[in-house]
């Protein structure tokens, strides 16, 4: 059974032999994330050669995310073993190069004492740990207070939740990443710590300047992202709503709210959405996962995000096929409950040349709500119309026919849409024909199914979609 849903995995040790690659994709993968937090080059540049012949090979179009780092602030190396930070004691946090212990530790961020100011909480380790600033010298060492303490390890990360912060988006580090990643066409770039449109239009700019066709991702996980949420969605092509990170510079209770918020949003923009962070968290060890996460996966679903993301469940985890199963078992069930489908959001009034499109793409999914129809068909070269439709959440499958080669991976990602190349432009007529019969033999649709069909006329011209067809398999 075919889900709307998509999986996106994150590609670790566990998970990056050829043999379990392909399990993957069969039993659900539609989205591979590379995560540039780990690896070297050459373990990535494996993975990817693997992913395209697995492709081949299972006629399946993966989708790639590269997702960067970004100005990600952890703690350097700790004393072995640990060291145990002792509730109400006090510990120096250092830019020079030292081993930490109870009372000492360094960080990568040089402009930490200048950023800083007191009373402002510094959370370790995913906020396991809390501390408060007390002073700071303003050049290499800043004094805390340990309100929480807890056994801290090397290389955990450090929150800021009160702190405006003087790094740019695109760490060097993000930049040779990205260099990377476009030089091996990835569909997708996350890009991390997003604080406002800017960053994202940036990110853009690069990748236009290198021609490439990838989109980006902003990953909501900052307190200032939120606050300049709708020029963000605006700027971006995608978001993912990053729980792990959110969840600590903001109260972890405000998290729920803000993910049925985001994913809204991105329905209305027609930009895709993506709940990430602990949703099998217990699967990295357990052969099941809890019903609490069977919830939080469904929750996600009805609430109408595009994708569910795995992280150390798949890179690093015991079970990273299994996992792919017990997702896929969940998101199909979900699906099965009308409440999913039909989020429809009227075109607003405008002169701009979209709103014919807009217009042919939201009477395509009434009409499907209406007649019951096993799929909506779409010729597109942008994947315009595929964003557009599957915004709407219709019932019936949505088929991107295109002669574009680089979609064929990058909508998937895309609730509900299934690529197919296509590359014959003779007449309208012939084209829906011809399409039909492609989806009928194939056993997509069967006869006496409703289908409708979306495409520009003249079709020769690839021009704005302005015709609705309706017709039986």
């Amino acid at each position: 059974m075919l889900k709307r849903t998509k999986i996106v995995a994150t590609i670790g040790p566990a998970c990056s032999s050829v043999e379990v690659l392909k399990e993957m994709v069969l039993e659900g993968c539609n989205v591979v994330r590379m995560n540039f937090s780990h690896g070297d080059y050459e373990d990535h540049a494996k993975v990817l050669r693997r992913i395209r012949q697995i492709d081949i090979e299972l006629n399946t179009h993966t989708a790639i995310l590269a997702d960067l780092q970004g100005p990600k602030i952890r703690i350097g190396l700790v004393k072995e073993g640990g060291a145990n930070l002792t509730s109400g004691s006090r510990i120096i946090i250092s830019t020079q190069d030292v081993v930490g212990d109870e009372s000492v530790i360094s960080t990568n961020y040089t402009n930490f004492p200048r950023d800083v100011s007191a009373g402002e909480k510094v959370l370790l380790d995913d906020g396991k740990i809390e501390l408060v600033v007390v002073s700071s010298n303003g050049k290499d060492s800043v004094e805390c207070d340990i309100v929480h303490g807890g056994i801290l390890t090397s290389k955990k990360g450090i929150n800021l939740p009160n702190t405006g912060i003087s790094l740019p988006c695109l760490t060097e580090k993000d930049l040779k990443d990205l260099d990377f990643a476009l030089d091996h066409d990835v569909d997708w770039v996350g890009l991390s710590f997003v604080r406002s449109a800017k960053d994202v239009v940036e990110l853009k700019s690069i990748i236009k300047g290198r021609k490439k066709h990838a989109k980006v991702i902003a990953k909501i996980e900052k307190p200032e992202a939120i606050e300049e949420i709708d020029e963000i969605i605006a700027e971006s092509d995608a978001i993912m709503v990053a729980r792990g990170d959110l969840g600590v510079e903001i109260p972890m209770q405000r998290v729920p709210i803000i993910q049925k918020m985001l994913i809204q949003k991105c329905i209305r923009s027609a930009k895709p959405v993506i709940v990430a962070t602990q949703m099998m968290e217990s699967m990295i060890t357990n052969v099941t996962p809890t019903r609490a996460e069977v919830n939080d996966v469904a929750n996600a679903v009805m609430d109408g995000a595009d994708a569910v993301m795995l992280s150390a469940e798949t890179s690093v985890g015991k079970f990273p096929v299994k996992v792919i199963q017990a997702m896929t078992k969940i998101l199909q069930e979900v699906e099965k409950y009308d409440n999913v489908y039909y989020h429809e959001t009227m075109p607003e009034e405008s002169k701009e040349e979209r709103y014919i499109t807009d217009s042919i793409c939201f009477n395509a999914c009434r009409l499907a709500k209406r007649v019951d129809a096993a799929a909506i068909v779409t010729m597109t070269h942008s994947g315009y119309t595929g964003f557009k439709i599957s915004s709407q959440r219709p019932k019936g499958i949505i088929y991107c026919f295109t002669g574009n080669r680089k979609l064929l991976t990058l909508m998937s990602l895309v609730w509900g849409v299934k690529v197919f190349y296509y590359d014959k432009m003779v007449s309208t007529d012939h084209t829906i024909s011809d399409i039909r019969s492609i989806l009928r033999n194939s056993g997509e649709v069967k006869d006496g199914e409703f289908i409708i069909n979306i495409a520009s006329m003249p079709i020769s011209e690839m021009g704005m979609s302005n015709m609705l067809k309706l017709s039986k398999a």
